[in-house]
């Protein structure tokens, strides 16, 4: 997204009090987007068109042992969205307390096809989507890259004994445009976490393959399979269609589908998503479908 404005940060001089300089600056963006958005037939969905925006602040400086610390938080519709706050340490990784957003660990994986618009289960009906994730409320975060290898963990802090926990291993040196990745974790004291992906790109064509699983102490185990591709036509032009299909232990198979396009034309980005899910939450007599159009404006 574009600048709305960049702050610079430094020493107050004349009647104020002096204090020394800071390295460092504020940048503010946004978004404003109006979406057409579709429902099935039999649903009451009342007005179709609606507005939403985003206001971004992203800031970072140096400090005096040659670290740097980077902020950023994010408003969705004048409500909180995510914030974190984060240490780089150069070679060795950055480390820092977050919320929301792709967060570490797990969670910022947890799903990784490409796509155009938005994942293939999104705003269908209570869909359950097996997701190997966590939560992440002032979320201790870690980052870092070693010879091709990635490493990102997540930690908070909860009651005696349901702690959640994560960390994701990732690895793109086997060969050109391929990236592998396992993590595994724990979602409180009762939920054990885990997710693989395989993902290579080739050109203007990127493809994954990605399983995870929640292990809720034996019982209604979640399994989930997912399978996408994304083509870049041009620079502007991105198509995209995946599959993600969740075992539910008990009851009916959850199957999602969606394909998705975006068009970009300076600040402005056109996205129209198409998703289907058969089996909503393991309910066989329930499907859904949702449709959407959106027009977004980056300032």
């Amino acid at each position: 997204m574009n600048n709305l404005k960049k702050l610079g940060l430094t020493a107050v001089a004349g009647s104020l009090v002096a204090s020394s300089a800071y390295a460092g600056a504020l940048d503010v963006s946004g978004t404003a987007k109006i979406e057409y958005k579709s429902q099935d037939d039999d649903e009451v969905t009342g007005n179709s068109f609606s507005m939403n925006k985003a206001i971004g602040f992203s800031g970072s400086g140096d400090l005096d042992n040659g670290m740097s610390v980077s902020y950023s938080y994010t408003m969705t519709n004048a409500a909180f969205s995510s914030q974190n706050v984060m240490i780089d340490m150069g070679d060795a990784g950055s480390i820092g307390l977050g919320n929301g957003a792709s967060g570490a660990g797990v969670r910022a994986y947890r799903y990784v096809l490409p796509k155009a618009g938005e994942e293939v289960w999104d705003d269908t009906d209570t869909d359950d989507n097996g997701l190997a994730q966590h939560g992440d409320t002032n979320a201790v975060y870690y980052n870092g890259s070693f010879a091709g290898f990635g490493i990102s963990a997540a930690y908070q802090k909860g009651a005696s004994g349901s702690n959640d926990n994560s960390v994701q291993l990732t690895y793109d040196g086997l060969m050109e445009g391929l990236s592998i990745g396992y993590g595994t974790g724990e979602q409180g004291a009762a939920t054990d976490l885990e997710n693989a992906f395989v993902k290579y790109s080739m050109g203007p064509v990127t493809v994954a393959y990605q399983k995870s699983e929640r292990d809720n102490s034996g019982a209604n185990n979640e399994e989930s399979t997912g399978l996408g591709i994304g083509v870049a036509v041009n620079e502007n032009l991105s198509v995209s269609y995946g599959m993600w299909d969740v075992d539910m232990g008990t009851g009916t198979d959850e199957e999602s589908s969606g394909i998705s396009a975006s068009y970009t034309m300076g600040s402005m980005t056109i996205v129209a998503v198409s998703n289907a899910t058969d089996n909503v939450a393991g309910s066989s007599a329930s499907d859904d479908t949702f449709s959407e159009v959106s027009v977004s404006f980056a300032f």
